[in-house]
């Protein structure tokens, strides 16, 4: 029986992933890769809609494609291949961009959200479009499952609409995927502004658990980590943040539910605590840290496996691509 097909994406933003893209999004695929024939694509051109040093963004491709295989996907079983290597994920992007809206393309929340600061002529129309970009990404492959944060299922939204539109103009050519929305425990908080998302972007790096950090400063991040004065652990959003975050961290790293741990550390104080969570994040990463510079040390064969994950990626996107030109007339 031919399994579903799974899509998935990260940027190379920066040298290293953070502890809540791990929990957010590798945990999840490194499971979902046994029960789908995943596709996971380091998505460069989205990358190059902001300003990019050409050398760093290589650089940072390779160390993100380490970290992928280091966290646990396989590039045997799963597709793991970077997005520029496929030519027609920017050609249907083209395709796609002449069937879309400009007025459905405004409406895309994360374009205003990025532009809030700046303003739009500050961005490119690359930035604009990216939406389009990310669903010719998609239904390239027939792709079933999208699984994707809450902030982008308004793009997998629209994936669904562009492909609704294209079928009924051009006749069926694209399957309808459906999100996969990460649970509320997937998303990891700033270490020391627990309101926040942990982000690459924060003003402050002691907030941040880098996958490559030596596992003393991981440890150290997190024994420093913002709680309160309350001195108990238990789970409160509102009125305990900081103890929250670092209770679903724990569970992620554990497996332990949260009101298990909140029974284990019931009566103990927060130095405790702290050095637990501590021990179970460094217990977890510092394999992944040790097993992604031991894939860096051999830039060879990581370019050999992202090549060779590229043709097989390639064969399924220009298959897609070649019926959908056909559709269009263009063939």
């Amino acid at each position: 029986m031919t399994q579903p097909r799974l899509y998935s994406g990260i940027q190379p933003s920066s040298g290293s992933l953070h502890l809540g893209n791990y929990i957010g999004a590798l945990q999840q695929w490194r499971t979902m890769q046994g029960d789908f024939d995943a596709f996971f694509s380091i998505v460069d051109l989205h990358a190059i809609t902001a300003p990019q040093d050409p050398q760093v963004l290589r650089e940072q491709v390779r160390t993100l494609a380490a970290q992928y295989i280091a966290g646990g996907i396989d590039p045997e079983r799963s597709c793991l291949y970077v997005q520029s290597h496929v030519t027609a994920h920017a050609q249907l992007a083209w395709l796609l961009s002449t069937i879309t809206g400009f007025g459905e393309a405004s409406r895309m929340t994360q374009f205003k959200d990025k532009t809030a600061k700046g303003g739009q002529e500050s961005a490119s129309v690359g930035l604009f479009t990216y939406p389009i970009l990310m669903a010719a990404d998609i239904l390239l492959y027939d792709t079933d499952v999208v699984p994707v944060g809450d902030d982008q299922k308004q793009h997998v939204e629209l994936t669904r609409d562009l492909a609704e539109r294209f079928n009924k103009r051009f006749g069926s050519t694209f399957r309808q995927p459906k999100p996969v929305i990460r649970a509320e425990g997937a998303r990891i908080y700033d270490l020391q502004n627990p309101q926040s998302k942990m982000s690459k972007s924060a003003d402050n790096d002691k907030g941040i658990v880098w996958l490559l950090d030596e596992p003393a400063k991981t440890a150290k991040k997190i024994r420093s980590a913002v709680t309160d004065t309350e001195g108990s652990i238990r789970a409160d959003k509102v009125e305990k943040p900081g103890v929250t975050n670092l209770l679903g961290i724990m569970s992620a790293m554990t497996g332990t539910s949260v009101p298990d741990l909140e029974a284990h550390f019931e009566g103990q104080g927060y130095g405790v605590f702290k050095t637990e969570v501590a021990d179970a994040v460094v217990a977890e990463l510092a394999p992944v840290r040790e097993r992604t510079l031991e894939l860096l040390a051999d830039p060879a064969e990581l370019d050999r496996l992202l090549a060779a994950n590229a043709e097989r990626a390639a064969a399924v996107a220009d298959a897609t691509l070649r019926r959908a030109m056909e559709a269009m007339g263009l063939r």
